[in-house]
């Protein structure tokens, strides 16, 4: 059983953050550790409440869990603020593949990363990670650029890739039409997934579940397009299966297959 560290937020409504992160990892085999940034107040209809934990104590709980048990993959969610941040970054063990999901907003537009956040994220997270997986909005507020085009989209997982980053995971989920189209983009080329999209408004956590899933297959051994498209598959699976439950952005079914 390979480990999977996630530093993420909790949230109270089990369909994002940690929660899903432990879910999605122990679906698909993993075994999952975790150092919590925040404790969320929140359902499907939207966040009410955040508060952060110290930075001193996220980055305690990440050397104790490291230096113990070890992690063949870590996922970084959603980390808070600037401090936070810093404290993750000068903690990270080299060698272990870092996938970065870099939580800016929630799927109910609520803002969960500021500014001066962003910023740190960009100068101290991204050349660490072996793989980032922005949504529309995330890659043009982290690259400047838009996206509305698959052009634009692509140019924006390059932009990303020189700024340090060793692959990207464009998501389509905010783009329009039947096919909901992903680009993964290496050094080495560009590959578009496709799966039919899903109508429906139960997406909460998407985006927590499709980068937990991918840590947890690099943790397996799995080269990055095999994780993404297991993942992918994954997510697709979580999402048409979804239990409906809450009157807004409902949770995905992690375990549809048991």
């Amino acid at each position: 059983m390979f480990r999977v560290l996630t530093i993420a937020g909790s949230d109270s409504g089990g369909g994002a953050g940690i929660e899903a992160d432990i879910k999605t990892i122990s679906a698909l085999g993993g075994y999952a550790c975790t150092s919590i940034t925040a404790v969320t107040a929140q359902n499907t209809l939207g966040v009410a409440g955040v508060h952060a934990l110290p930075a001193a104590f996220v980055r305690l709980s990440i050397e104790t869990v490291l230096a113990d048990i070890g992690a063949d993959a870590i996922k970084l969610g959603m980390l808070t603020n600037e401090e936070i941040i810093r404290a993750v970054a000068a903690c990270l063990p080299a060698g272990v593949p870092l996938v970065l999901d870099p939580v800016m907003v929630a799927t109910s537009g609520a803002v969960l990363l500021p500014d001066a956040a962003i910023a740190a994220l960009r100068e101290q997270l991204l050349a660490r990670a072996a793989v980032v997986t922005p949504n529309l909005p995330e890659a043009a507020k982290l690259t400047g650029l838009p996206v509305g085009t698959q052009g634009e989209q692509i140019a924006a997982g390059r932009a990303l890739l020189a700024m340090g980053a060793k692959a990207a995971l464009i998501k389509g989920g905010h783009a329009s039409g039947d096919m909901l189209t992903d680009y993964l983009i290496t050094p080495e080329a560009v590959e578009a997934i496709s799966l039919p999209r899903l109508h429906t408004r139960n997406t909460h956590g998407t985006g927590c579940t499709l980068a937990s899933a991918i840590a947890t297959g690099l943790a397996q051994g799995m080269d990055l397009p095999a994780a993404v498209h297991r993942a992918r598959n994954y997510l697709q699976q979580a999402i048409a299966t979804a239990p409906g439950f809450g009157a807004g952005h409902g949770p995905v079914n992690h375990f549809f297959g048991m």
